[in-house]
């Protein structure tokens, strides 16, 4: 009886029987958890703490960037001052040509000369920035952050000629992971626009505006998609208007971009592909679009607050040429 015991207490316990899966779950093979760094398992994504997109205005402020520089044909010339920390002066002298309309396909220039005095004041919650021209024009814009979220922008441009001046009241609402903007025009011009994040590299934004005195509304849809290396967005209005861009970020230094613009109404169709070489002491820009426009725009230190501009461009459809050479002197 002793030894029938000790042998019954040797014997190992019986393993459960575990149920076989129903279904799929019983063919495919079971599912293996990576071990390692964690870089192939999939990133948690937190719906509830997504980035606050960019303003649906700027929605291609990196594709602009590199395919609208500042150019211009002539001698420029811009000195700023800084008087103290918030308040600077600056100069400004334009020589060159400029264009008037024509009935023709043919470029007509005149030449034109102005002197733009300004005057800046930056303040970590209000930016007042003046510009008075020689001919007689005034532009002025103004920034305020009424609250951390809440800000007022304000610009105007004020010309002799009547029904020729501008202005425009906005308010711009920067919320968690959304923004909204409502713009006030003169014309009675009326605009809103919201754009929100839904998901850590997606946002949409959609955009509405009524002009009184032409009694003419629209509607409009955006849609951006940006990663580390990439921004791609798309643009479509009621207006007609067909828009996307693409850019790619080769490296710190380097960038491509490329956009495509289909206007229903007038059945024009442009695209352009463009660059962004950063050096250490330039910076070079250019594009080419389907038009047969060359552009290149080139920017470059000589010394601590003193660039030197170069910009040109090439129009062989119409035998347009343009040339400029700019001097800025002051940050």
């Amino acid at each position: 009886m002793g030894s029938s015991g000790s042998h019954a207490e040797d014997r190992p316990p019986a393993t459960p029987q575990t149920p076989q899966p129903l279904g799929l779950a019983g063919i495919l093979p079971p599912k293996t958890e990576e071990k390692g760094d964690g870089k192939g398992a999939t990133e948690k994504v937190d719906w509830l703490n997504l980035p606050c997109p960019v303003p649906f205005e700027e929605i291609q402020r990196e594709a602009l960037m590199s395919l609208k520089p500042e150019l211009f044909e002539g001698l420029r010339f811009d000195f700023t001052k800084a008087l103290n920390q918030r308040f600077a002066l600056s100069h400004s002298v334009f020589m060159g040509s400029m264009e008037v309309p024509s009935q023709t396909s043919d470029v007509i220039k005149v030449p034109s000369a102005h002197y733009e005095f300004g005057a800046n004041f930056l303040d970590p919650k209000l930016m007042l920035v003046g510009r008075v021209l020689t001919d007689g024009r005034l532009n002025a814009r103004v920034k305020c952050d009424l609250t951390d979220n809440l800000t007022l922008k304000i610009n105007a441009q004020l010309t002799n000629e009547p029904h020729f001046s501008q202005g425009m009241f906005n308010f711009d609402y920067k919320g968690k992971d959304y923004r909204t903007q409502f713009q006030i025009g003169n014309n009675a011009f009326y605009g809103a626009n919201y754009i929100q994040s839904v998901s850590p590299h997606l946002s949409l934004g959609s955009e509405i505006f009524w002009l009184g005195h032409q009694r003419k509304s629209g509607i409009g849809f955006a849609a951006r998609y940006n990663t580390d290396k990439m921004v791609a967005t798309a643009q479509v209005a009621s207006t007609g208007v067909l828009a996307l861009s693409y850019v790619q970020k080769v490296s710190e230094k380097v960038s491509l971009a490329s956009d495509f613009m289909y206007n229903h109404m007038t059945r024009d169709v442009t695209s352009s592909f463009g660059y962004d070489y950063i050096l250490r002491q330039c910076r070079l820009r250019g594009k080419l679009d389907s038009n047969g426009v060359v552009a290149a725009f080139l920017e470059e230190r000589l010394n601590m607050g003193v660039n030197m501009i170069l910009s040109a461009e090439i129009d062989h459809a119409k035998k347009d040429y343009k040339f400029g050479f700019g001097m800025t002197v002051g940050e």
